[in-house]
C-alpha cells in the first residue's frame, strides 16, 4: 500500500475516533421522569374542614323553685322516658334557725294572736246570741201581725233588727277566721329547720324528663342548695344527630342549598353521607393557629345515613366533612402534580416523540389532586409529573422504571 494511502486512513481513523468522542461528550441522556395519560372521568371539588356532631335538640330541667336538690337519681347515659323518668327533686328552703331574741318576739306574737282569737270567738259567741234573740223577736211580732194585733212598724223594726243581727254575726266570723290566720301565721315563725312537723308538712317538687332520650349531663350529683332557674341536668335525643361546622365565609358561599357531604375519619365504616341543611347569616371572627384573623361561619349539615350505620357516634364526637361544593361526570383532568406556573400561566410537559415539551394550559376547576382541564390538552396525551430541575423544554426524556 502506498504511503500516502496508509497515511490517509490514519487521518481518517483519527478524526473517527475524535468525531465520536465529541459526539459522546456532548450528547444528552434522556431523563427518567414519571408520566401520565389525560383522561376524561368524574371530578369531584370539595371544602374540606373537620365538625362535631351536637344533638339537634337539647333540653336543660331546671330548678322551677329555690331549695335544696336531692342527690340525683339518674346519670349521664341512663335513657328516660318523656313525662315518666324522673329527673330530679327539689325540696323547698327550710326555716332558718332563731336566735334567743326572735324566739321570745314570735312566742309574744302567738300569745298575742291566741288571745286576738279568743276575743273574737267570744264575740261571735256574743252576737250570736243577740241574732237568735231579734229572730225570736220577729217571729212573734209577724204572728202578731198576722193577727192585726201588732202594726206594720213594728214588724219592719223588727226586721231590721234581725237583719243587723245576721250581718254582725257574719262580720264576727271573718274576725275569727282572720284571728285564726293570724295565729297559724305566728306559729309558722316558730318552725325550726329539723321539725318533724315541717317535714311532714313540707311537699317537694318532682321533676320528670320532658322528652324520650338519654341524659346528656347532670349538673351535681350530691345534694345541694339551688336557686329558681338553676340547671339540674340535660337530656337529649342521641339519634337525632346533626353536624356543625365552621367554614370559612369565601367557602360557604360557594356551596349550593342542599349540597352533599361525605363524612370520614368518624371512628367507623364506611364513610357517611349528610346534606347541607344552613349556612348562619352572620359570620364572627376568629384567629387562626397562624394568628390571622378569619371570618367563619357555621354550617349545619344533617345525617342522612340510616343510624345503624352511624352506632357509636354521640354528641359532640368529631368528624371530618368533604363537603362537595361541584362534581361532573367527563370531566377531563390533569394531576396537579403534573402542572407549574410558568409566568402568569400554568404550564405542563407534554412528553412528544420522547421530548419533554412544554405547554401552556387553561386551567378550571381543581381540587386537592387533580385540575379541569379547559384548553391546551386533549384525551390521551401524555404528561410529566413532578417534573425536577433536569427537566427542561425539548430535552429528551425516558419513562421512569417502575422497578
Amino acid at each position: 500500500m502506498p504511503s500516502s494511502t496508509r497515511t490517509f486512513l490514519a487521518i481518517a481513523t483519527a478524526a473517527a475516533l475524535v468525531g465520536g468522542l465529541v459526539y459522546v461528550g456532548f450528547r444528552t441522556d434522556p431523563v427518567p421522569v414519571d408520566t401520565v395519560r389525560i383522561e376524561r372521568g368524574p371530578m369531584q371539588v370539595t371544602v374540606d374542614i373537620e365538625g362535631r356532631t351536637r344533638i339537634r335538640e337539647i333540653y336543660e330541667v331546671a330548678a322551677p323553685i329555690s331549695g335544696v336538690a336531692r342527690r340525683s337519681p339518674v346519670e349521664v347515659g341512663d335513657p328516660v322516658t318523656g313525662g315518666e323518668t324522673v329527673i330530679a327533686v327539689v325540696d323547698p328552703i327550710a326555716p332558718s334557725l332563731l336566735d334567743a331574741r326572735s324566739r321570745l318576739q314570735a312566742g309574744a306574737a302567738i300569745n298575742e294572736a291566741r288571745a286576738a282569737l279568743d276575743v273574737a270567738r267570744t264575740d261571735l259567741t256574743r252576737l250570736e246570741q243577740e241574732r237568735t234573740h231579734a229572730q225570736t223577736h220577729f217571729d212573734r211580732t209577724r204572728s202578731l201581725a198576722e193577727r192585726n194585733v201588732a202594726s206594720l212598724t213594728q214588724l219592719e223594726d223588727a226586721t231590721q233588727v234581725l237583719s243587723i243581727a245576721t250581718t254582725a254575726v257574719e262580720n264576727a266570723r271573718a274576725r275569727v277566721s282572720m284571728a285564726a290566720s293570724g295565729l297559724a301565721r305566728a306559729e309558722a315563725a316558730m318552725i325550726e329547720p329539723d321539725d318533724a312537723a315541717f317535714a311532714a308538712a313540707s311537699c317537694c317538687v318532682t321533676l320528670t324528663a320532658p322528652v324520650d332520650g338519654v341524659v346528656l349531663d347532670v349538673d351535681t350529683i350530691s345534694a345541694r342548695p339551688v336557686a329558681a332557674g338553676a340547671r339540674l341536668a340535660t337530656v337529649g335525643d342521641p339519634a337525632d344527630l346533626e353536624i356543625v361546622a365552621e367554614l370559612l365565609s369565601a367557602d360557604a358561599v360557594r356551596l349550593p342549598a342542599g349540597a352533599e357531604a361525605i363524612i370520614e375519619r368518624w371512628g367507623g365504616e364506611p364513610a357517611l353521607a349528610a346534606r347541607l341543611t344552613r349556612i348562619e347569616p352572620v359570620a364572627r371572627t376568629k384567629v387562626s393557629a397562624l394568628g390571622i384573623e378569619e371570618q367563619r361561619v357555621d354550617a349545619l349539615f344533617d345525617i342522612t345515613s340510616p343510624p345503624e350505620a352511624r352506632a357509636g357516634l354521640g354528641d359532640g364526637f368529631s368528624v371530618y366533612l368533604r363537603i362537595i361544593e361541584w362534581q361532573g361526570d367527563r370531566v377531563l383532568q390533569v394531576p396537579l402534580s403534573a402542572t407549574f406556573r410558568s409566568g402568569a400561566a400554568w404550564s405542563v410537559f407534554v412528553v412528544e416523540n420522547d421530548r419533554a415539551v412544554r405547554r401552556t394550559v387553561t386551567l378550571g376547576r381543581r381540587n386537592d389532586r387533580f385540575a379541569e382541564v379547559r384548553d391546551g390538552l386533549a384525551e390521551g396525551e401524555i404528561v410529566v409529573t413532578h417534573p425536577g430541575d433536569a427537566v427542561v423544554d425539548a430535552i429528551p426524556v425516558t419513562e421512569r422504571d417502575g422497578g
